[in-house]
Formats: structure tokens, sequence, C-alpha cells
């Protein structure tokens, strides 16, 4: 129970946690030339008072953003202690009514004392609950700092629906002794938090019980639109759809308004994206709604060998959309554009195996590896797609660089024009992981690398290695499917 003597203890420790990061802080801006350098520091400038108080700056708010992180697990102990105190007292309810009338009751007051609305202080005691007690490892991880609450927030949501077991090895997967993290990538602390629903919601997809194609059956009942009248003579409308149809409709409406863009062109990409909805909606209102086409863009859809020959049922991977039934990687595949780029996965490692190409010219086919790779643009934070990005040499041709998959990197046009105009430098990269970069103040801030992970083998199917022979012949039999 939370409120035994080790609840207790455990509210306690995080109560003095943030005492200490307090006292971190405070030193920290007292006496800048003591501030430690911390982990992400990796070269010095030339020592002055403001490049100090620069650097005391930075510090501090690398500390400030730890001390709101155990403050939130401060929050979620107390809450969680408090409502299960409240139902220790009040005993078990006689009935629904009475439960419900609790649940209110037990919302209203956290909602007064925190002074936020109901809504919230009802969210606030599921994520509570959800945490101290089927998320011990990421509740920890957001007391010590090592990841903020948005991430923790969604762990709670990617393991909504799960069964206990199943939540605790996604836990595990990420925060557990044995989580895989190579030396150079970003831990999820280190992810900006909609990178990180991207990494746990692959696997979450990948490790559920129950198959994404089953789900995505379920969930087609779902489908609706929705309408919201907003200020100033605005609205805002909503589609709830299949993801690789609403993937469709993003990519040709945004293909679509950069074809219109030009200097003599007023509107920028977002409004033109919303006038060409608009009038591709109602210019279509008298004529019905017909089958949704296959995505008539760019596309690069990763699918398991044995997926896409419906051997096995595990999901694909769309480029800016993530996982997708194999039903749907089957009929993207079938029926999508001659610009959709098939990558095939190794059986025994869940690496790259092939690119689907229709040009065997060097810089294309670097060019599709890169995407592939890098997934988007590698810059901290940045989850520009990887088909609107821009191949980079991360050490300049005329520096003796050379054109290779370890010396490129994709950059979104912010972030590659950043990099020229700004001593922001990003490492070496590999075969298969993208590059970090170093800030202008030294500080590294690492890649985040793929999750390669083998495809399930049907039973029987393969032997134990797999000869280059066989490794063609599996190829061509996905090209051929």
């Amino acid at each position: 129970m939370v409120v035994d003597a080790g609840g207790r203890t455990a509210v306690a420790a995080a109560i003095a946690s943030v005492a200490g990061l307090v006292e971190e802080l405070a030193g920290v801006l007292d006496c800048p030339s003591a501030a430690p350098a911390g982990p992400m520091r990796v070269a010095d400038a030339d020592a002055d008072p403001m490049h100090e108080f620069s650097e005391a700056c930075l510090e501090g708010l690398g500390v400030l953003a730890r001390v709101e992180a155990a403050t939130a697990a401060v929050k979620v102990r107390l809450v969680a202690a408090y409502a299960e105190a409240a139902a220790g007292m009040e005993g078990p309810p006689a009935n629904a009514h009475e439960a419900s009338a609790k649940e209110m009751s037990l919302v209203a007051e956290v909602a007064c004392v925190l002074t936020i609305g109901e809504r919230a202080a009802s969210a606030l005691v599921g994520e509570a609950h959800a945490l101290a007690t089927s998320l011990p490892a990421a509740l920890d991880a957001l007391q010590t700092g090592t990841i903020a609450w948005q991430h923790a927030r969604i762990m709670v949501e990617e393991t909504t629906g799960l069964t206990p077991a199943a939540a605790s090895a996604l836990e595990a997967h990420f925060f557990g002794q044995d989580a895989l993290n190579p030396p150079n990538a970003a831990g999820p602390g280190e992810l900006v938090p909609g990178r990180f629903r991207r990494k746990v919601r692959a696997w979450r997809e990948r490790h559920h019980p129950e198959t994404l194609e089953k789900r995505h059956a379920k969930s087609m009942a779902d489908r609706r639109m929705e309408y919201a009248p907003d200020r100033d003579g605005m609205a805002w409308i909503s589609l709830y759809l299949p993801g690789d149809t609403a993937c469709a409709i993003w990519n040709k409406t945004t293909a679509l308004a950069r074809g219109l863009q030009g200097p003599h062109e007023p509107r920028n990409l977002t409004q033109l994206r919303a006038d060409i909805g608009a009038g591709l909606l109602l210019g279509s209102a008298n004529q019905g709604i017909g089958e949704v086409p296959s995505p008539r863009v760019e596309v690069l859809l990763t699918v398991p060998v044995f997926s896409l020959l419906g051997i096995t049922d595990e999901p694909a991977e769309v480029d800016g959309l993530g996982p997708v039934p194999p039903s749907v990687a089957r009929r993207l595949v079938a029926d999508g554009a001659s610009s959709l780029y098939r990558v095939l996965i190794d059986p025994r490692n869940g690496a790259p195996l092939e690119i689907g190409r229709t040009s065997y010219r060097l810089p294309e086919a670097l060019k599709r590896w890169l995407k592939m790779r890098d997934g988007a643009c590698t810059f901290p934070g940045c989850s520009n797609n990887s088909l609107d990005n821009e191949a980079d040499h991360l050490t300049a041709w005329q520096q003796g660089g050379t054109t290779g998959i370890s010396n490129l990197g994709q950059a979104c046009p912010k972030h590659h024009r950043l990099k020229h105009r700004r001593p922001w430098k990003p490492t070496q990269a590999t075969k298969t992981e993208p590059p970090g970069w170093i800030s202008p103040t030294g500080r590294y801030y690492p890649a985040e690398h793929p999750d390669l992970e083998p495809p399930l083998l049907p039973p029987g199917c393969l032997p134990f290695t797999v000869s280059p022979l066989e490794q063609a012949i599996l190829t061509r039999l996905a090209a051929c499917a």
C-alpha cells in the first residue's frame, strides 16, 4: 500500500530529492565558476566572466528541468497516497452510485487544492495511480529528473489498455536494467516528447498481445468528422480516419500546396494547405464520397519480408504515420504510387535488407538509404519528416569529406541553414546510426537511434543461418509479391 511505512518513505524521499536539486540550483547560480560540467558538456571556451555567466544560465536551466520533474514526481506520489488514504478511511463503497460519488468528491478535493479544473484533476488522479502502481521505474526516473513529466504521461497513455505483464514489458524495455541503449544514443529523457512517443508507440504496436490488424479493424467503426467553432469567426474541422488515408490526404495536400508556392504567391504553406483542403472538400461535395486513393506522393514503407508475403501479422511502418497493419502495407505496395519506396527488413536482425528503386544512380540510392536510416531531421528535437529534408555532408566535401552513408546526415531546410550559419556541428554517423550534434557552447546532444528488432520467423520457415543467396531469393520473392 502507498500509505504504509514504505509509502511514507517514498514520499519523503521524493520531497528530499526536490530539496537537494533546489540546493544544487542555488549553488550553480551563486558560484558559476564552480558549476559542474555535466554529461552534456564536451568542450570549454576561453574562460571569461560573460562566458561563465552564460554557462551558469544553461547549467541552471538543466538543473531546473530536473527540479520540475522531481516536483512532478512528488505531486504524483502525494495524489496517489491521498487517494489510497481516503479510500482506506471510508472503506469499500456499498454500490456503484456510492463509488461514483466518492470518486467525484476525491477529484473535486484535488482540483480545489491545486486550483485546476476537475477534468484536469481527474486525469492527474488516474495518471498518479498508474505511475505509482504499474510504472514504478518510470516514476523513479521522473523523481531523479531523468525524464520530464511529459515523458511520464506518455508512458501512462501508451500502456493504457495493456495487460499488467505487457505494461511491465514495455516499461522494462525503456527503463529496465536491461534496456538497450547504445553508447551514443539518446535516452528517453533526452528525446523531445513527440519523438519519445513515436518510439514507445512503435514498440507497443509490435508487442501488443492483440495484433494491430484486429485493433485496426475495431477502430474503423470509430471514424468520424468533428466540428468545433472557435474565436474570431473561425472553426476547426477534424477527421478521424484510418492512418494511411489520413497520411495520403496530408501528403497530397502538402504536395499541391508546395506546387503553388512561388514569388507571386502571398500565402504560406500552412495557409495553402487549409485553402486546398477546403477547396477539395467543397469541390467534391455534390459528387459523393468515393474510395480515397492511395498516396500519390513520395512515401517510405518499412515492412518485414514475411509480413509482406502474408505469413506473419507484424506491423509495417509508414514514414510520417507510424505502425500500420500488414494488410494496409500490402495494399500500399500493390496499389500505391510509383514514388512509394518499399524497405524490406532482414529476417535475422531487423536491419534494412533492400530499398526498392527505379534508378541505380548512386546519389538517389544514398538519399533513400539516408532517409530510411535517420527517419527525420537529426537536429535535437526536430521531427520534420524524412522526405522533406535535405542530404548534407557531415564533413564538408571541400574539407576532404566523402560521399558515403557514414558521412551523410539529413536536416530540414531550417536546421541545414543553421548548420552553415552558426557553429552547430554534427558528429560522425555510421551505416545504421544517425549523427548527434554539438552546440556552439560545446554541449553534446546524442541522436535518436532506430530500434532495430528481428522480425518474427514462422516456425520451420528458415534455417538458423541465412546465406547471401537465400537473402537474394527472399528479396526477389518480396519484390514480386
